[in-house]
Order: C-alpha cells, then sequence, then structure tokens
C-alpha cells in the first residue's frame, strides 16, 4: 500500500470515528452513529426494562422524547411508563389515538359537525363526548375500539412538526375544533408545534410517544351517553382495570361542565374572549354567586339532618378548605346551627433533616412542574422567611436550626 492510498485510508476512519457519538447508559458507554434515534437506542436495552421505555433523560436534567437523535456524546436515562413522566406520555398519546379513531370511523367529508371533548378524569380513564352525530351507542363504541387496535397495528408514527401559528388556525377550522382555533389567535409566538398521526394533526401540551404501536392498552366503555377512554394505572402500566362507576363524582364534574357551557367559558380560548371582551368584574361575581348558593344547599343538607356532629372537609394542598369551612360555618348559622370550624393546617406536615454531601449531578428537576431551584445556606433562607418568600417557614424552622 502507498502512502497516499493508507493517508487517504486513515483520514476515512478518522472520518468515521468522528461520526460516532458516545452515550452512557447506566455507567457503560456505548458508541452509536451520529443521528441514530432514542428510539432506537431504547429498542437495544427494552429487554432489560420491565415496562415500555416512554422517554430519555438526557444529561441527567432534559427530558427527550424517542424521536430525537443523538447529536452527540451524552448520557442517556430510560423513563418508563411506571414513571410519571412516562406515565403522562403513554396517557397523552392514547388520547390522541382516540380522538383520531373518532374522526376516522365518522369521516373527514364533514368535520365541522362533529367535536370530540375529553371532559374530565374518571378512576382511571377520562370521561369523553361526542358531538354532531345521532346516537353514541355500542355499535359506534365497536367502530371507534376496533380503529384504534388497527391503528397501533399499523405502528404509524407520532411525528411533530413546526408550522405558522395562522396556518394552525385555518387548520382547527378545518377540522371544527373551533376552541384550539380561539385558543391560538391569542398566541403571541408566530409558530406553534403539532403532532401528526399520518393526515390528523392536533395540538398538544406534552410529550408523545414515538408511534402507535406502542399504545397498546386501553378499553372503551358506555357511560352516562359519552365514552370512558379506560387506561392502565401507574403501578400497573400494561394492565387495563375494569371500569367502576362513580355515579357521585360522574354528577358532580358533569355539573361543572354544564354550568361552564351555560356561561359560554367551557374551554380556555372562550375565557381569554371573555377576559378582553366583556366585563370580567361581572363574571367573577357570577361565579362567587353560584358558589354561594351551592354551599347554602350544602348547609341547609347538614341542617336538615340533625344527628350530624362533625363536617370533613378534605382536599388537595392549596385547595381553599380553610376559606370553605369559614363560608360553610356562615350558612349553617343562617340555618340556625352553631358551628365551630377546627383549622388542621399543619398535622400532616412531616419535615426530615438529612445531613449529606451533594451536587447538582444528583439533582433530578420535572421541568414541567418547575422553574428553577438553588441551594441555600441556613441564613439565606431565613433571609429568604424574612422577606416572605419562604412559605410556612415558621411551622418548619426547627428543622433547620437544630
Amino acid at each position: 500500500m502507498g502512502r497516499k492510498q493508507f493517508t487517504k485510508t486513515v483520514e476515512v476512519a478518522e472520518e468515521l470515528e468522528s461520526q460516532k457519538c458516545k452515550v452512557t447508559i447506566s455507567g457503560k458507554e456505548y458508541l452509536y452513529e451520529k443521528g441514530t434515534s432514542y428510539q432506537e437506542i431504547a429498542k437495544d436495552f427494552q429487554k432489560e426494562y420491565k415496562h415500555q421505555i416512554a422517554l430519555v433523560m438526557l444529561d441527567g436534567h432534559r427530558l427527550q422524547e424517542l424521536r430525537k437523535q443523538v447529536s452527540g456524546d451524552c448520557t442517556l436515562q430510560f423513563i418508563t411508563t411506571q414513571d410519571t413522566a412516562g406515565y403522562d406520555t403513554y396517557r397523552r398519546s392514547v388520547c390522541f389515538l382516540f380522538i383520531k379513531a373518532v374522526h376516522d370511523v365518522i369521516g373527514h367529508e364533514c368535520p365541522q359537525q362533529v367535536r370530540v371533548r375529553i371532559h374530565f378524569s374518571l378512576g382511571a380513564g377520562f370521561y369523553c363526548t361526542v358531538e354532531g352525530i345521532d346516537h353514541v351507542g355500542m355499535e359506534f363504541q365497536w367502530k371507534v375500539e376496533e380503529r384504534m387496535y388497527e391503528l397501533v397495528q399499523q405502528r404509524l408514527p407520532i411525528t411533530k412538526e413546526l408550522i405558522h401559528t395562522e396556518e394552525a388556525v385555518e387548520l382547527f377550522h378545518r377540522y371544527g375544533m373551533f376552541d384550539k382555533e380561539r385558543l391560538f389567535r391569542y398566541r403571541r409566538s408566530s409558530h406553534v408545534n403539532l403532532y401528526a398521526m399520518n393526515e390528523f394533526r392536533d395540538y398538544y401540551y406534552g410529550y408523545m410517544m414515538p408511534d402507535t404501536g406502542d399504545l397498546k392498552y386501553f378499553a372503551l366503555y358506555l357511560y352516562q351517553g359519552g365514552i370512558v377512554l379506560q387506561m392502565p394505572l401507574k403501578d400497573e402500566p400494561e394492565k387495563v382495570p375494569l371500569f367502576v362507576p362513580k355515579d357521585k363524582l360522574f354528577r358532580v364534574l358533569s355539573e361543572s361542565v354544564r354550568w361552564g357551557d351555560q356561561q359560554g367559558i367551557d374551554t380556555v380560548g372562550a375565557l381569554n374572549d371573555m377576559i378582553t371582551q366583556d366585563d370580567m368584574r361581572e363574571i367573577v361575581l357570577v361565579q362567587e354567586a353560584f358558589q354561594e348558593r351551592k354551599i347554602g344547599e350544602i348547609a341547609k343538607q347538614i341542617a336538615d339532618r340533625p344527628g350530624v356532629k362533625f363536617v370533613l372537609i378534605a382536599g388537595p394542598s392549596s385547595s381553599g378548605k380553610t376559606t370553605f369551612s369559614h363560608r360553610l360555618s356562615i350558612q349553617l348559622r343562617v340555618n340556625g346551627l352553631h358551628p365551630h370550624p377546627i383549622s388542621g393546617d399543619n398535622y400532616f406536615v412531616d419535615v426530615y433533616r438529612f445531613v449529606m454531601d451533594i451536587d447538582e449531578k444528583d439533582l433530578h428537576l420535572q421541568e414541567a412542574e418547575t422553574d428553577g431551584y438553588m441551594f441555600a445556606t441556613l441564613d439565606e433562607i431565613k433571609a429568604f422567611a424574612a422577606e416572605g418568600k419562604f412559605l410556612h417557614y415558621d411551622s418548619i424552622k426547627k428543622a433547620f436550626e437544630m
């Protein structure tokens, strides 16, 4: 081999080597071609995971969809459907699959006359209605479910595309998705990301699975004039539980939907219209009056049961339990009772003090739920508390001052 030919061979080898990326997974390094999708890498490791890989964590702090590609040396951590982010991704993707299947069954000739609404969660699923058709019955349910399984078998890619906001508004108008059309009229950005499944496109805020082939676990149930899209629970992401009707919860949530429809505020876009075009103060007063009426009805039910001695109020943090208890007390007094509200705001708070070495690389943020973070000294924490920036500091300060 001559010197020139040898030099050229070395240059080609170096060029090929430069196209390789070092991908570190579970502490081990692997070489992959630049441009390899995370989905292809996930396939190499899926057998090591009990549950379906849905996303990857890039370099310990950034979630990425599997459709994205390796662009350089990196560290990857696989997120499965049993992890919160992966579980939410799976459910969001199944909702997209459901809407696509409904449009396929009905046909795309008259999309403006049909509206698919995913209203609220009910148990392990979502309660959905299809407006614009004569009857949502067993035959329709079977056709939609059968179409969903056909789409799963086809393993259709779920792609992401960036289009101009004005184009998105026109698209949603053609699809009859007037809620999204109204929403995007207020969008300041000139472009928007849409997800596509074949010719059907829609907007979702959050990550998606790479294709329909991974969306195997779901079931449809007819319920109260609509359809419950039942999905697995997070602890068992490959098992779809039977749907158990929750009539009382359904009545309350349905009443909320009807009230929004009656007030013309059934979507965020409609709310934006109200804010910009109407007297928002009057809208707030109407909502306050409605809530006061409902609290009055609850107080009347309690007063009609003279044997009731305790009324328990449950709800998540900052949901307004204390405020509600005081307003209920006023209505109970109107009914001739003498209530004694007992606040238990701090009884459930457990604060633990750990002493350990920690570095920023040990911190894994859920980007959808956090704006940022900082490591603070005790003096900095006290300063934040003095400025009113550290909520509930007084109730937990003993943990910092031990």
